[in-house]
């Protein structure tokens, strides 16, 4: 009778229950200091505390683990909404929240490993991140094995390599690092490592326009052990580099949800500035001009539209939809264009105001381009977008090309 029982609807013990009420409060005191870390690109742990403390960092762990279950929907949500606060705890949000997802509905993770991550996240904060692109590979989704290599020695493997852009390296509870066995036929699987492990280095190399506060050092492994079963999928390689279509769905999603959300930011900022701004000339604010709410409106109108299609697709892959999911991509190329659009045009709109760092503007214009840079990347997208297209239409289903008409004869002079 107990196997038809229905999971647990409460945290598992220990973790702080999730409080969506509390998103709003919880960014402002995320904005409040991201300036100051943006500055110093120093890593916003206070930040990351508060988001643990409100029960968004464990939003995601599953009800078979005593979780909250929260689906793609509620994920979409807090991501936009912290990312209106700070992207860099968004982001590193973000990783952690999709690690629970992909638990519940897989059950990867060796149980006992699982158990521990629940266990020291009662405690505190653990942020959980994938780290798997390389100097030479580049990003795994186009195809290669890793050059971190896995090599079993007795009762452990010990894991050699380098990885590169791996958010909040310095701060991270958990990494999961992609490598490859040395075996005859390689397999490829993600590698518990421990913080803190003999031969593990943190390399403070992360120097970017945007999101400096994400602190997505390089990582060196030499000789680090892991032991034989804290291994995550370890097979074969396929063609997808580790990827299923609902995790991609959840990773597009998630993070244009991040990055409408600082769009957001930009635009509650520029809506205060144009209401404030009276010049002499004009002698009235700059929000009482047409060609102002003009250019508002359109900021507004490509935003809510942007968020919309997120929400739909996330609240249709959750119940199921295969196709929402296999959307996913495209909604990261119309979310973030869209992002970023609205950035650039309200810098665009006031001139030298929008680019002083004394405001907050420039700042949404370096983080918001970053949103280009994740999986699954634009020419990716349309590439297999306009491949589908053609192949809907393929020669073989066209309609056969009507004759040219045989033209008259030309007169000749005198007939």
């Amino acid at each position: 009778m107990s196997r038809n029982r229905p999971a647990p609807d409460r945290p598992a013990p220990g973790l702080p229950a999730p409080d969506l009420d509390r998103l709003p409060r919880v960014a402002a005191a995320l904005a409040a200091r991201a300036a100051e870390h943006d500055r110093d690109a120093s890593f916003p742990y206070e930040g990351v505390a508060a988001v643990h403390q409100a029960g968004l960092l464990t939003a995601t762990v599953g009800r078979a683990h005593g979780g909250p279950g929260a689906g793609l929907a509620d994920t979409v949500r807090i991501l936009r909404v912290l990312g209106g606060g700070d992207p860099a705890v968004a982001l590193v949000t973000a990783m952690t929240l999709f690690t629970h997802a992909a638990q519940a509905r897989n059950g990867a993770w060796p149980r006992p490993a699982y158990e521990r991550l629940l266990t020291a996240s009662a405690d505190g904060p653990v942020l959980v991140n994938a780290l798997r692109v390389e100097p030479d590979l580049g990003s795994p989704v186009r195809g290669g094995l890793p050059a971190t290599v896995a090599r079993q020695r007795g009762d452990h493997w010990e894991l050699t390599g380098h990885k590169i852009f791996s958010t909040g390296a310095e701060a991270l509870g958990r990494m999961l690092v992609w490598a490859r066995t040395d075996e005859a036929a390689p397999r490829v699987g993600s590698f518990l490592v421990q913080p803190g492990s003999p031969g593990l280095t943190v390399l403070p190399t992360w120097n970017h326009l945007g999101l400096r506060a994400s602190r997505s050092d390089d990582v060196r492994l030499d000789a680090v052990a892991v032991p034989l079963g804290d291994v995550i999928g370890l097979a074969a390689p396929g063609t997808d580099g580790g990827r299923d279509v609902v995790s991609g769905a959840w990773n597009a999603l998630g993070l244009t949800a991040l990055y409408l959300g600082v769009a957001r930011a930009a635009q509650h900022w520029l809506t205060g500035f144009l209401h404030q701004r009276t010049p002499t000339a004009l002698g009235a604010p700059l929000a009482t001009l047409p060609r102002f709410q003009t250019a508002v409106g359109e900021i507004d109108t490509a935003l809510t539209g942007a968020e919309r299609l997120v929400g739909a697709l996330a609240r249709a892959t959750d119940q199921g939809d295969a196709a929402a999911a296999e959307d996913a991509g495209a909604a990261k190329v119309i979310g973030t264009r869209a992002a970023i659009g609205a950035v650039e045009q309200a810098v665009a709109l006031i001139g030298n105001h929008g680019l002083t760092q004394d405001n907050p503007l420039q700042r949404h214009l370096r983080d918001v381009l970053c949103s280009r840079v994740h999986t699954p990347q634009d020419d990716t997208v349309l590439l297999a977008a306009g491949r589908a297209a053609l192949a809907r239409r393929s020669t073989a289903s066209a309609p056969a090309p009507t004759p040219a008409p045989t033209p008259a004869p030309t007169p000749t002079e005198g007939s």
